[in-house]
This record gives structure tokens, C-alpha cells and sequence, in this order.
């Protein structure tokens, strides 16, 4: 299994290095420590850090010829930052080896998770007025250089990780360099520093080679060849596309790892432990289901009605997975409103990129943030209601799966097949008869199972409080507006469902 968790970490830091010169440490480190047995030693993290900075070798060597061939290095604004770096991260080996594997695998494990938010909030570091290629430092710029050349190249030894993205803000934050060209000449001296530093490693501690040799040439072949392709893709996108993949990639390694290597800590407290349970429930059934989603969005015709209505099946099945398996109702609640405060501002930051709203297909620019925040904010309340309050969790988790099935099938079914308006007063005339009879019978069929085999009510009640919430619930979403139905129509269901089940 181990041999496993060395190839995703080798690829994950090959393609940190080919998009934005990030060394193989920032995202290799963090794997090897956590989640392989044979590095969680007393030297672990020292023996990671030597073989990451080993796969940086040829990983920035591919990555620099990749740039070089499109004219995106430049060495007369980064020969004293060079020559600092090489120098100093000799010593930078030596102290990490004195500072002992624990110091060293929790500074490498927030420095990636802080990587990651900083690449977030400015993917590109990029300054308006750019130096022009080849033009010479002026005596700020010699300052600046030696400067961090001379504490980047420490920081590179001590735990190998770091280097890249500093000279990164360096050299286009301060020398003004175009990211590009920044991210090939950071590469070209990681080339070297990786060479140095990893030799000092190994001579510092041989047992690197003598025990890990498989280790070692495995995630050096693997890290190489990832590196190739991405940095051939980094030079055909634009500079905030690689600064925001890169962004999120090591904002949710870094975050992973730090609640996996302190995994014994937070468990000991119970509502921590259970909400990071349903938090993985949410996780391992929506990364499959985003697969499948945007194999259906670039690989099919779906018709756009019938793709937004994918997304939102699958927004409201996790969230009522997430409320059968859950252990209580404050976890469920919890990761709900966690659920809503990640995926907003990922969500803001997202949304400038072309490719969103073909993704997300939007109506109007801020509409899915909106309504995914209405969403998991709608399915915390709920749930504290239902099963907080009222000890009734499978009310919650019905409501919610009669009101999402039922908002599907009435658009499914409406949209296509919808002939007779309906133009009572107070509606928008927009609705239809037959997607207003699709959302009562869907709801209705989707709800019964839950109120029969899950609350388990009597036969004919449970078809008497399934029929009267699904007509009241198909009703409120004849006469929501769109933008409230999210909130309006699963509230109404909930408070119906809960009233006739408790009736006799």
C-alpha cells in the first residue's frame, strides 16, 4: 500500500513543480509522513525531505529545458538570488537534521496548507510595471536578492520545501519578473540547490540510500516525468489558471494532512471525531459523483436543464447520506455549515475563470454561490430542527430528499412536457401542471420509503404524511421565486412532516 501513496505523491509533486516551480517537498513531504509507516520514524521526515529534494533534480531539469525552449528564464535578474541559495541551503541540511522529526514534519505540514491559501487569494504575483528580460538589477534589487537568497536557501535545506514558491513572490513581487519567467528560472535553481541539498541529506544520513533506494528511484523516475507534462501545460494557460490549481491542490493536501497527522488529537474529542466522519461521507461519495458530472458536461449533449438538475441531485443526496450515517445531530449540523464556509469563497475565486460557468451552468453571474450557501446553511437548520429539537432525524433527511427529487422531476418533466400554465394569481405563470403533478408524485415516492423503513410509522400514516408534505410542498413551489424555493419548499415539507407524524 505504501508503494501506493510514493506514486500519488511523486505525480501530485511533479505537477507542482511543472505549473508553478513549486519544490517536490511542499506536496511530497506531507504524504510520505502521514500516511507512509516507514517514514513516521525518528528520522522520517528528514529521509522524506532528502528523497523529494532528490525527485526535484531531474523534475526541475525537465521543467527548466520546457521553459527554456519558450524563452521563460531569466538569469541576469536571478544570478545573486542563485548563488545565496546554493550556497546557504547546505547548511539549512544540517540543521534539520538537529532539529529532530517532529519540529520538521509540522512546519512542513502548515507550510503547505499556508502555500496553498496564499495562491488562492492572489494566484498571480505578478506586479504592473514587469522588468523587461535581461535588464540589470539596480542596488534595491541586489539587496532584495541577497537578502532572500541568503534565507530561501537555508529555509530549501532545513525542510525543502518553501524554496520555489518564495523565489516565486521574489522574483515576480519584487524583481518583477513575468510569472512565467519566474517560475523557469526558480526551476533552473532548484536544479542545483536540489542536487546540493539532497547530497548533504544523504551524506548527513546514508541510511537514505542503503534502506530507501527503491523509494528513492521510484519517486524520482515518477516526479520527472509528471513535471514534463505539466510544465508543458503551464506554458499553454494562462498564469491565474496554473496559480489557482496549484492553490487548490496544496490548500486540501495541506489541510488532509494536518488533520490526518494529528488524527489521535482531535479524535479524543467526540463531536470533532464525528464531524470529520460525515465530512468524509461528503467527500468520498462527491469526488466520484464531480467525476462522473463533468465526464456528462464535456463528453455528452446533455441538455443544460437536465445537467443543472445532475448538479443539484447530487447537492441534496450527499447532504441526506450525510444525515442517515451521521452519530449526531450537532456533527450533521457542523458540517453542514463547514461544507457552506469552504466552498463559497472557493466558489468567488473560481468564478472569474471562463471555464465556471460552463461547469456550474449559471443562469446569472452569482447564482450558484448563493444558492449553495442558501443550500447546506437550509440543511444545517433542518437538521438541528428535526433531530435537535424534535429527535426526529429521518424527518430531515426525508424532507430534504422529497424536496430535491420532487424540484428535479418538475423541471425534468416540466420543461420538456409542460403544456398547460398554470396562472393562478400569486405565480409566475412560468410553471406548469405537469411538472407541478411531477414534483407531488416524485416527492411523494421518495419520501415514503424514509417515513416507512427509517421512522418507521404505520403503513397508513406514513402514505397520509408523505401525501399531505408532498402537496404542500409541490404547492409552496408553485408560488416561490426560484431564488427561495431552496429555502421555502424543504422548511414547509419539514414542518408538515413533523406535525402529522406526530398526530394520534
Amino acid at each position: 500500500m505504501e508503494f501506493f501513496w510514493y506514486i500519488i505523491a511523486s505525480v501530485l509533486a511533479g505537477i507542482g513543480t511543472g505549473l508553478a516551480g513549486l519544490s517536490a517537498a511542499t506536496v511530497m513531504v506531507p504524504i510520505l509522513i502521514v500516511l507512509c509507516p516507514s517514514f513516521q520514524g525518528e528520522t522520517g521526515a528528514y529521509q522524506a525531505t532528502a528523497i523529494a529534494l532528490a525527485s526535484d533534480i531531474l523534475g526541475s531539469l525537465v521543467t527548466t529545458i520546457t521553459y527554456a525552449k519558450h524563452r521563460n528564464i531569466d538569469l541576469k535578474r536571478g544570478w545573486i538570488m542563485f548563488v545565496c541559495i546554493v550556497i546557504m541551503c547546505t547548511f539549512g541540511s544540517y540543521a534539520a537534521y538537529l532539529a529532530g522529526n517532529t519540529v520538521l514534519s509540522s512546519f512542513t505540514l502548515f507550510l503547505t496548507f499556508f502555500i496553498g491559501i496564499r495562491f488562492l487569494i492572489k494566484p498571480d504575483t505578478s506586479r504592473r510595471n514587469q522588468a523587461k528580460k535581461g535588464e540589470a538589477l539596480d542596488w534595491k534589487g541586489v539587496l532584495i536578492s541577497l537578502f532572500f537568497g541568503i534565507t530561501i536557501g537555508f529555509g530549501t535545506g532545513f525542510v525543502g520545501t518553501g524554496g520555489g514558491m518564495m523565489m516565486l513572490v521574489v522574483f515576480t513581487a519584487f524583481l518583477g519578473m513575468e510569472l512565467k519567467t519566474a517560475v523557469g528560472t526558480s526551476t533552473f535553481i532548484m536544479t542545483f540547490t536540489a542536487l546540493i541539498a539532497s547530497l548533504s541529506h544523504i551524506l548527513i544520513h546514508p541510511a537514505i540510500v542503503l534502506e530507501k533506494w527503491n523509494v528513492l528511484l521510484l519517486c524520482m523516475i515518477t516526479a520527472t516525468l509528471a513535471s514534463l507534462f505539466s510544465a508543458r501545460f503551464a506554458n499553454r494557460v494562462s498564469s491565474r489558471t496554473v496559480g489557482l490549481v496549484t492553490g487548490a491542490v496544496l490548500t486540501i493536501l495541506g489541510a488532509t494532512m494536518l488533520v490526518l497527522y494529528y488524527r489521535d488529537v482531535l479524535f479524543s474529542i467526540p463531536l470533532v471525531s464525528e464531524t470529520l466522519q460525515c465530512f468524509l461521507i461528503f467527500l468520498a461519495y462527491i469526488i466520484p459523483c464531480v467525476l462522473v458530472i463533468l465526464l456528462i458536461r464535456f463528453f455528452t449533449d446533455c441538455p443544460s436543464f437536465v445537467y443543472r438538475k445532475i448538479l443539484h441531485i447530487v447537492a441534496f443526496t450527499c447532504i441526506s447520506l450525510m444525515i442517515i450515517t451521521a452519530k449526531s445531530w450537532q456533527a450533521a449540523s457542523l458540517t453542514s455549515v463547514l461544507i457552506a464556509v469552504l466552498i463559497y469563497p472557493i466558489l468567488l475565486i473560481f468564478e472569474k475563470e471562463p471555464l465556471y460557468a460552463r461547469i456550474l451552468a449559471e443562469k446569472r453571474p452569482g447564482e450558484i454561490k448563493q444558492s449553495l450557501l442558501l443550500l447546506f446553511f437550509m440543511f444545517a437548520f433542518l437538521t438541528a430542527v428535526c433531530w435537535g429539537m424534535f429527535h426526529q432525524p429521518a424527518l430531515a433527511a426525508s424532507s430534504i430528499l422529497m424536496w430535491g427529487a420532487g424540484d428535479a422531476a418538475a423541471a425534468l418533466v416540466g420543461i420538456p412536457l409542460g403544456r398547460h400554465k398554470i396562472t393562478l394569481p400569486g405565480t409566475d405563470g412560468k410553471k406548469s401542471l405537469e411538472g407541478t403533478a411531477a414534483m407531488f408524485a416524485v416527492s411523494f415516492l421518495a419520501g415514503l420509503p424514509v417515513l416507512l423503513f427509517i421512522q418507521k410509522l404505520p403503513m397508513p400514516r406514513a402514505i397520509l404524511c408523505t401525501m399531505l408534505a408532498s402537496f404542500a410542498g409541490a404547492l409552496t413551489e408553485l408560488y416561490s421565486s426560484s431564488e427561495l424555493d431552496t429555502v421555502t419548499v424543504p422548511v414547509v415539507i419539514a414542518v408538515i412532516l413533523l406535525l402529522t407524524s406526530r398526530i394520534g
